[in-house]
C-alpha cells in the first residue's frame, strides 16, 4: 500500500455516468486511483459496481463522464460525435488497463503459456520470444511454471484465475481491474488467488478491485469506496469505511452483511 497524498494520480475518473433505458446504472462517478496504491470498490449487489470497472476498460461505454490516465483521456459524452474514431479511443483505452474476471474467461483450445502471450503478440505486435521470456517469469512468480503447457480444464479454478491474473499483468497495463475474483472459486481456492493479489500489491501494481472480501479489503487497500444507488456514498481509507463508517446506509451495508464490521 502507498500513501495517496504522496503519489501522483495513475488513474482520474470524473463525473462517469452510464444509464440502461430508464434505469440508471451509476452517475457522477469521480475518484482518483494513485500510483501504486489500490482501491477496492465494495457494495451490494446491482449498486453499479462492475458496471464502473467495466467502463474503465470500455466493455462498457459511459454516457457521460472522462476516464484520464498521464497521457491519454477519454471523454465519453463526445465519444457520438467521433464515430468513426470511437473503436480506436476504446482499443487505446484498454491499452492502459487489463481486466481480470469473474469466470476467469481463457480461452479452452490454448494452453496456460499461450492464453497469457496472446495479447502482446497479436494486439500490442511485440515479439514472440520475448513476450514468452517475459510470460514465464509472470507465471513463475504466481506459482504456475509447472502449468505452462497444460490447458485450462487440467486446472484448479484458483490455478484459471491466476493464469487470467499473469494474463491481464502480460500487457503491462497503467492499471490492473479486478472483477470479484474470487466469487467464481470453491471457498477453499479463494485463499490462493487473494495471497496473489496481496503479492501484487507488495510489489507495486496499481489495481481497482471490486470485492465482497472484506478483511482483505481491510488488509490490501489504500482506499475504499462504498457503491449504493449507482452513486459513491462514502470513500476514504480501510479503518475510515469498514470500521468507523460515517454514512448510515455503509453502517447498515456493513453491518447487515458482514456483522462484526458493523458501527
Amino acid at each position: 500500500m502507498t500513501s495517496l497524498d504522496a503519489a501522483k494520480p495513475a488513474l482520474v475518473v470524473s463525473a462517469l455516468s452510464k444509464t440502461f433505458g430508464s434505469n440508471r446504472v451509476f452517475h457522477d462517478i469521480s475518484f482518483e486511483v494513485s500510483e501504486g496504491s489500490v482501491t477496492v470498490i465494495i457494495g451490494p449487489s446491482g449498486s453499479g459496481k462492475t458496471t464502473i470497472l467495466r467502463s474503465l476498460n470500455g466493455l462498457e461505454v459511459a454516457d457521460a463522464g472522462q476516464v484520464q490516465f498521464d497521457d491519454f483521456t477519454i471523454d465519453f459524452g463526445e465519444l457520438p460525435k467521433r464515430k468513426s474514431t470511437v473503436e480506436k479511443a476504446l482499443i487505446k483505452l484498454r491499452s492502459h488497463t487489463g481486466m481480470v474476471f469473474q469466470s476467469h474467461n481463457l480461452f479452452a483450445n490454448l494452453d496456460v503459456l499461450s492464453n497469457v502471450t496472446l495479447g502482446p503478440i497479436f494486439g500490442h505486435k511485440r515479439n514472440k520470444s520475448e513476450v514468452e521470456e517475459e510470460a514465464i517469469t509472470l507465471l513463475s512468480g504466481l506459482g504456475l511454471l509447472e502449468k505452462a503447457s497444460s490447458f485450462p480444464d487440467q486446472l484448479s479454478g484458483g490455478q484459471q484465475q491466476r493464469v487470467g491474473i499473469a494474463r491481464a499483468m502480460a500487457l503491462k497495463p497503467r492499471v490492473l481491474l479486478f472483477d470479484e475474483p474470487t466469487s467464481a472459486l470453491d471457498p477453499e481456492l479463494v485463499g490462493e488467488v487473494l495471497a496473489a493479489i496481496r503479492s501484487l500489491a507488495q510489489q507495486g501494481w496499481t489495481m481497482v478491485i471490486v470485492t465482497h472480501e472484506m478483511r482483505f479489503a481491510e488488509q490490501v487497500s489504500d482506499q475504499v469506496l462504498f457503491i449504493d444507488g449507482g452513486s459513491i456514498v462514502e470513500r476514504g481509507s480501510a479503518e475510515a469505511v469498514l470500521r468507523n463508517p460515517k454514512h448510515p446506509r455503509t453502517r447498515e451495508f456493513l453491518g447487515a452483511t458482514f456483522g462484526d464490521y458493523a458501527v
